[in-house]
């Protein structure tokens, strides 16, 4: 993507079922599950670069013995920082006393980090402060073992200040506004529900405290915990949470926006937020590995017993989208293919684009993650090759003469390697002229390929956001080529709506297809669409988030796909281009076609899964029009 973008955030739980002895006796080391938990957090190193965090938690330790570990880095590589850090509890060990690193049982009872169950959690701070205290996970301590909570996840939550009011009713006190905060608190609240109620319980039957603290362990409802936390959240979400006794869970919301794998065996139990990250950190196929189910909450017991039960009722799945197109690492088998197929859906619009003057146009992608969406493009582009060849020699092969011949049998799409990603910007350069000048030649270029003023360029991208990228720096590195004409083509759909579920997409003035159909809206004295739209959209706001409806839709009503194409093209052409820069974008039909399975499209659509979407849409329309520049929830 030329447009950099954020995304919120990853997340690695794995639950060893057999004693630690096991695995040093079957793999050879007492660390193999925070091994594994390093290779599922390296493995889904693409979700998260602002910091990173483990939790730990051992079961059946004695009092007054540390049986909670955790360790949040806010480093430039966080994740080998933290391993850094655990690595470094075992160098003593291993110098002086080597053979007790085969001693699970010294290893546990006097080593941090030396647990069954793990926790790792990789972040992008999307919009929060980024500082240590924000890195998952987040800890609730309390000195009752079953009160204890760690949590981490995937998350955003459109409500907050809905779910802050009910947490100052149930008389707390929250020490600040952020969705992390309230679902821990929340969750919290209700775990201590719980175990109230089973120490009243069986204070009854007259057992003693400590067989009281046993019991609350065994007889722990984590599914009703959380049917009673989650009962008002509105978002999307994967949440991973420890209690302190052992018991542990992943949850994923009712429309299944966030993504959640697990995998489970008689020797572990994993959840990652990619499949192939589990794919491959345990040498398991893709068949083995499932989803959590939108509403349902992997849980594991701290006997080891695993269930899936439904917390809350399943919506309509709505699956992010872009999940496909950007965020999720491509090696993902159902992805790839997905991915290819985006590009191979553009052919018509690209073929009709180049007027099918193959001769004359080259192909190629704005590193690197369009990469594959290229490669399904240009299979399509021999597909179409084949058509021609196939319908000249079926039907006018007699009036072929040997040159013309040799020319269609040679015919072949041009594809070359034109945009590259050469250097960052330095953080030295601080004057904007500088940095500017900087911006413009973060990609470079291959020189040579090109006829002047010939050629038309092709050039795919995954996605357009705000377009500054190839204003800045793309087009007027491809224009020193001196094309006839550059196509720059979006493999997804127009972005025109804030996203709210843990994508930093979260202002209008951010998305160049808004500025677009804003300029043309001015251009064609239709002022009063922007103020009708601003009035309804700040009058809904007074109402509950299920009766308010997305009003900014109605800013794009007026125009065409293709309208608000042309008008983008012009923005992000810059001043002294030679070449005509045109601006193609898939369809939302084609999008479904090639992504069947993840409809979650509210970025293209407008179409919000929750009501906290269309809530969030029509405050951010607010914030625009009265240049209050803050995100809306």
């Amino acid at each position: 993507m030329s447009d950099q973008i954020k995304h919120e955030c990853g997340i690695a739980f794995i639950r060893l079922l057999k004693p630690l002895s096991f695995y040093q006796e079957k793999y050879g080391t007492a660390l193999y599950g925070l091994n594994k938990l390093y290779l599922l957090m390296e493995k889904q190193h693409n979700r998260g670069q602002d910091g990173a965090g483990i939790a730990t938690i051992k079961l059946d330790m004695k009092p007054g013995s540390r049986y909670i570990s955790r360790y949040r880095s806010m480093a430039q590589n966080a994740v080998a920082d933290i391993f850094g850090y655990v690595q470094g509890k075992f160098v003593d060990i291993q110098n002086e006393t080597p053979e007790l690193m085969k001693d699970t049982e010294f290893l546990k009872q006097n080593v941090s980090f030396i647990g069954e169950v793990l926790l790792g959690h990789l972040r992008y701070g999307t919009h929060g402060k980024n500082s240590i205290e924000n890195c998952h996970p987040f800890l609730r301590q309390n000195n009752w073992m079953t009160r204890n909570l760690v949590i981490a996840g995937n998350f955003n939550m459109t409500n907050v200040d809905e779910l802050l009011e009910q947490l100052y009713e149930l008389g707390q006190h929250p020490k600040e506004k952020a969705d992390t905060v309230t679902v821990l608190e929340k969750i919290g609240h209700f775990l201590d529900d719980e175990n109230q109620e089973l120490f009243d319980e069986y204070k009854k039957e007259g057992l003693s405290n400590v067989d009281i603290t046993h019991k609350i362990s065994e007889k722990l409802n984590i599914a009703n915990i959380l049917r009673r936390s989650a009962k008002d959240w509105d978002g999307g979400y994967t949440i991973s949470g420890i209690v302190g006794n052992g018991d542990a869970f992943v949850l994923r919301d009712p429309s299944g926006i966030r993504p959640a794998f697990y995998y489970a065996d008689d020797e572990i139990v994993v959840a990652a937020s990619e499949r192939p990250a589990i794919q491959t950190a345990f040498n398991v196929q893709i068949k083995q590995v499932k989803e959590i189910e939108p509403g349902h909450a992997l849980i594991v017991k701290k006997d080891g017993t695993v269930t899936q039960e439904m917390y809350r009722e399943p919506a309509e799945k709505r699956a992010c989208s872009f999940e496909r197109i950007y965020f999720s690492r491509g090696s993902d088998a159902d992805i790839y293919k997905e991915r290819k197929k985006l590009g191979h859906l553009l052919i018509p619009q690209v073929l009709g684009a180049v007027k099918k003057d193959l001769k004359n146009t080259v192909f190629s992608f704005i590193p690197n993650t369009a990469e594959v969406s290229f490669y399904g493009m240009v299979e399509g582009l021999h597909e179409h090759v084949r058509e021609v060849q196939k319908d000249t020699l079926l039907n006018r092969k007699e009036q072929l003469n040997d040159e013309q011949l040799n020319e269609l049998l040679s015919m072949t799409p041009r594809v070359e390697k034109l945009a590259i990603k050469d250097v960052k910007l330095r953080t030295f350069i601080t004057q904007d002229a500088d940095r500017g000048e900087m911006v413009a030649h973060v990609y470079d270029t291959t020189y040579g390929v090109i006829k002047n003023h010939t050629d038309t360029l092709v050039a795919v991208d995954d996605s357009i956001v705000r377009g500054t990228t190839l204003k800045q720096s793309i087009i007027k590195i491809i224009d020193r080529l001196h094309p006839k004409k550059i196509i720059i083509v979006s493999s997804a759909p127009q972005i025109r709506y804030p996203d709210c579920y843990g994508i930093d997409m979260s202002k209008m003035g951010q998305f160049v297809a808004f500025d677009a159909a804003i300029q043309l809206l001015k251009e064609r004295g239709m002022e009063h669409v922007i103020e009708d739209v601003y009035q309804k959209c700040k009058a809904s706001l007074l109402l509950p988030k299920e009766q308010i409806v997305n009003y900014v839709k109605e800013i794009y009503r007026p125009f065409k796909q293709q309208e608000i194409s042309d008008k983008i093209a012009e923005i992000i052409t810059p001043k002294g281009t030679v070449a005509e820069v045109e601006v193609i974008y898939q369809t939302l039909d084609n999008l479904h076609i090639a992504c069947p399975n993840h409809t979650g499209d509210w970025y293209f659509s407008g179409n919000y899964p929750t009501p906290g979407g269309n809530k969030v849409v029509n405050k951010a329309f607010v914030n625009w029009k009265e240049g209050n520049n803050q995100r809306a929830y």
